[in-house]
């Protein structure tokens, strides 16, 4: 009971934490990035330009720009990787079509809108990865493709979109200096989602280091459903005497959160130790490093 109890208040806390999270996206899009002509990338961008030139709701049509990839999501990955996903998405879009008539705008200098809409573009976004949730669109094209193309990371699909419409937005709004400022919000933002969602630190990897009685379902966890490889190092407890197995475990940041909450559904009383990893070679992150 105690065990279903902590589950479903933990499922309770990730949507909570995503919907503050699709509230602050939405206010960035609002209030400085839509209404200064900046496009922040993604489909978000998309429909920003498509806002401009026709009038069209910004949070519809990024919801219905994801709807034919939530279908390619749920054949390539199964539709529980993508519940998370379409709540997200779908509470990006009513937040900015709800707040769009209500929010005052900025229209003052433009470099101070593409600073403070990356910010909270980024604290949005931040908030939603940490509690595994996405906005969709490129996050699940990116996340396809890598499967089948694994030598492109998902970084530089999600990188080489974002130039796309930086490109696009040079065009639509006849100007170089909107798509710089885009250019800025997303720089921005990338930098406070690193923040919110892995720490203030630029190493390429974390290192977990997990101390359980249960280190044989825990790494059966890992290894099978989170698809990290684990190493079992042989401890002994100062104090007590008592002879202990050290799940160690190198993983990308954005795993974190996953993992940990994985461990905790079988022992809630792990000891977890997450530190930097400056740098990880070998397999899983060679060359291919998000």
């Amino acid at each position: 009971m105690s065990l279903k109890f902590d589950t479903a208040k933990t499922a309770v806390l990730d949507y909570l934490i995503i919907a503050a999270g699709a509230v602050i996206y939405a206010v960035s899009v609002v209030v400085f990035t839509s209404a200064n002509n900046i496009a922040p990338g993604g489909f978000t961008g998309i429909a920003t330009m498509l806002n401009y030139m026709f009038s069209l709701p910004i949070g519809l049509f990024i919801f219905l720009m994801n709807l034919p990839l939530f279908f390619w999501g749920a054949k390539e990955s199964g539709i529980a990787f993508l519940i998370k996903t379409i709540v997200g998405t779908l509470l990006v879009s009513i937040a900015i079509d709800v707040l769009n008539p209500i929010l005052p705008v900025y229209k003052g200098d433009t470099m101070l809108a593409s600073i403070f809409g990356g910010v909270l573009n980024g604290a949005g976004l931040g908030l939603i990865f940490y509690r595994g949730g996405s906005t969709g669109g490129t996050d699940i094209i990116a996340l396809i493709l890598h499967k089948y193309f694994p030598f492109i990371s998902t970084g530089k699909i999600i990188m080489l979109s974002d130039v796309v419409v930086l490109a696009a937005a040079y065009f639509v709004y006849n100007s170089l200096e909107s798509a710089l400022y885009a250019g800025i919000a997303i720089f921005v933002s990338i930098r406070v989602i690193d923040a919110i969602s892995y720490g203030t630190s630029r190493g390429n990897g974390k290192l977990m280091f997990i101390i359980t009685n249960k280190y044989d379902e825990v790494s059966t966890i890992i290894l099978n459903n989170l698809k990290r490889g684990v190493t079992l190092l042989d401890g002994e407890g100062a104090y007590s005497g008592e002879k202990k197995r050290v799940i160690m475990c190198a993983v990308r940041p954005q795993q974190v959160f996953k993992i940990t909450n994985g461990i905790k559904k079988i022992d809630k009383n792990a000891f977890i130790i997450v530190t930097t990893a400056g740098a990880i070679q070998g397999s899983g992150f060679a060359k291919d490093t998000v």
